[in-house]
């Protein structure tokens, strides 16, 4: 064994004295992706407690074996960002044992994890949500078969971000000796602040921060692949080809999250299991608490004072959607319509995206597709543009909610898991 790491670690060496441009073109002819994979292999949200644990435990043990945590009693990694609504984990089953794992995080009260140490002034300054990249973990026995299980899981990760996350800056933070991977393969960018000696998420091991554009991803992926065979075609692999492998959520309703954290699964995981609950500080046990606002969870959160809960929370709950949407004015008695995208609403307004600029202070009608058969008229009137400091984006004031925008804020409030919204606001169809 230590012969064996003794000349990985040459190699290793010999391998960084080439040039930059010879090291990605070796990265890249160890790429193989079949379209066609395996059917026994199975792609989807962790939302079970044994898919969690499951998860959990091979990523407990690839950290461990990594460096990059000490053995925990429970033989599992929790983090407090695996229990937040905004967290989607995903994970591959092949033969229905879970065999490969990450995570997902939209950034929420809490933040991400790498925030702590790298910038994302840059990255916040462009378009479009954020979300890290974490908790990457393959089954021993796959980290050799040519990435019959990583490729797959990184396509679901794409499909997914691109489709359903409403993501489109991916972040990471991955130790030296990775990174190149990223880079050469789905051209990350190193972030501003390139490198700290010391990652506390990673029980200190040195990471490099980096990021990727999703929107411009496809153009840079098919100039670099589109000429290359279909198993070394990454463009073709994450932009055209479909596997179904890949259970994407059922979602009749346009939001944007996947929460599956029940009160049960929170109190086994969190408290049960280990003990991330009881070991944050008051700050942070203030921030759950607004976050898990209802009664059902009050038994499972560790306690924190009420007061300081009530300042955290805003006056109204906001909820992140991906909504089509037009607003009708007349201006100079001409009838103007415009389309915009719905990113955020609330019970009192709500915030869109448009391409082309939008009157202010101008009341008009205003149609939003809530779900697939869900649609709300309402009156509004755009307040600001530049919503957020991002150009594009505007703020708006609802002069009455309707009925169907009522409801669905109504079932937002009451609901906690995807399946919980589909139940609470399944009377819509009926």
């Amino acid at each position: 064994m230590r012969i064996r790491r003794s000349l990985n670690q040459g190699l290793r060496k010999l391998f960084a004295f080439l040039p930059r441009k010879t090291r990605f073109a070796i990265y890249r002819s160890f790429v193989e992706c079949n379209p066609n994979p395996d059917p026994r292999l199975v792609l989807k949200i962790a939302e079970t407690q044994e898919e969690l644990e499951a998860c959990f435990k091979l990523l407990h043990d690839a950290y461990v074996s990594s460096g990059f945590m000490k053995p925990d009693p429970s033989g599992m990694r929790v983090t407090i960002y695996h229990a937040l609504p905004t967290t989607t984990t995903l994970c591959a089953k092949f033969d229905d044992e879970v065999v490969g794992t990450i995570s997902l995080i939209r950034e929420s009260l809490f933040g991400f994890p790498l925030q702590a140490i790298f910038d994302l002034t840059e990255v916040r300054s462009l378009k479009g949500q954020i979300a890290e990249v974490s908790a990457l973990a393959v089954h021993p026995k796959f980290r050799k078969t040519g990435g019959t299980i990583l490729f797959p899981l990184m396509k679901f990760m794409y499909n997914y971000c691109t489709t359903f996350f409403d993501t489109r800056h991916l972040v990471i933070a991955v130790n030296p000796n990775r990174i190149e991977m990223y880079e050469s393969l789905l051209f990350f960018q190193r972030l501003s602040e390139n490198s700290v000696e010391n990652y506390d998420f990673a029980n200190g091991a040195p990471a490099v921060g980096a990021t990727l554009d999703l929107l411009k991803a496809p153009a840079i992926f098919e100039k670099v692949y589109a000429k290359k065979s279909l198993r070394r075609n990454l463009h073709h692999y994450f932009i055209e080809a479909v596997l179904p492998n890949i259970v994407l959520p059922g979602r009749r309703y346009f939001t944007t999250n996947d929460p599956v954290m029940t009160p049960e699964l929170l109190d086994y995981f969190f408290n049960q299991r280990t003990q991330v609950f009881a070991q944050l500080d008051v700050r942070k046990k203030q921030l759950l608490h607004a976050i898990y606002d209802l009664p059902a969870f009050q038994a499972v959160l560790p306690k924190a004072d009420d007061t300081q809960v009530q300042q955290v929370l805003r006056s109204h709950q906001r909820f992140s959607v991906k909504c089509p949407g037009t607003l009708t004015v007349t201006i100079a008695a001409s009838q103007q319509i415009f389309t915009m995208m719905v990113v955020e609403l609330s019970l009192p307004g709500f915030e869109v995206f448009s391409r082309v600029s939008l009157p202010l202070g101008v009341w008009g009608e205003v149609i939003i597709d809530l779900g697939q058969a869900e649609r709300s008229t309402i009156k509004a009137v755009a307040l600001r543009d530049q919503s957020n400091g991002l150009h594009g984006f505007y703020a708006f004031k609802l002069a009455e909610p309707d009925l169907p925008w009522r409801k669905f804020v109504s079932a937002m409030e009451s609901a906690t898991t995807h399946d919980d919204l589909e139940n609470a606001t399944r009377f819509m169809q009926e």
